[in-house]
């Protein structure tokens, strides 16, 4: 089973070669193609493409996948909610030396919702539901 982390990232441009130079360096890779399932189908091996095809296409997001791992994450840049927002609500934790700003749970929640409804992943209802729990507990 893939586990899917999603990020918001603040205007990626200016950072978007060093962004993927360090996804591929811990062996993630764009992804290319995705099945009706929600499964990688086909990613982008060489970085330079992959860094070329994101500054072209400039996406409102990307996938980069780890396949030995089954890592899969999500990068959305300032969609669909501005990544300043979020950093503001978020809740701060440190994981091996390394700070990570993790999204205020009713951030997360609109974030999963508004995933639910552009691509229907079965995750993403279980993600949901288990969010709407939590917050109707509060």
């Amino acid at each position: 089973m893939t586990r899917d982390f999603d990020f918001v990232i603040r205007h990626p441009a200016a950072r978007l070669e060093r962004l993927v130079q360090a996804l591929y360096r811990r062996g993630f890779e764009l992804v290319a193609t995705i099945d009706d399932a929600g499964m990688v189908r086909a990613t982008i091996s060489n970085r330079r493409i992959a860094t070329a095809r994101l500054a072209i296409d400039e996406p409102a997001s990307a996938y980069f996948y780890d396949p030995e791992r089954l890592l899969r994450i999500d990068l959305l840049f300032d969609f669909p909610l501005p990544a300043a927002e979020l950093a503001e609500r978020a809740i701060r934790t440190k994981v091996a030396g390394h700070v990570f700003a993790i999204a205020a749970e009713p951030d997360l929640l609109a974030l999963k919702r508004i995933a639910m409804s552009a691509r229907a992943f079965a995750g993403d209802a279980q993600d949901v539901a288990f969010l709407e729990a939590r917050l109707n507990r509060a």
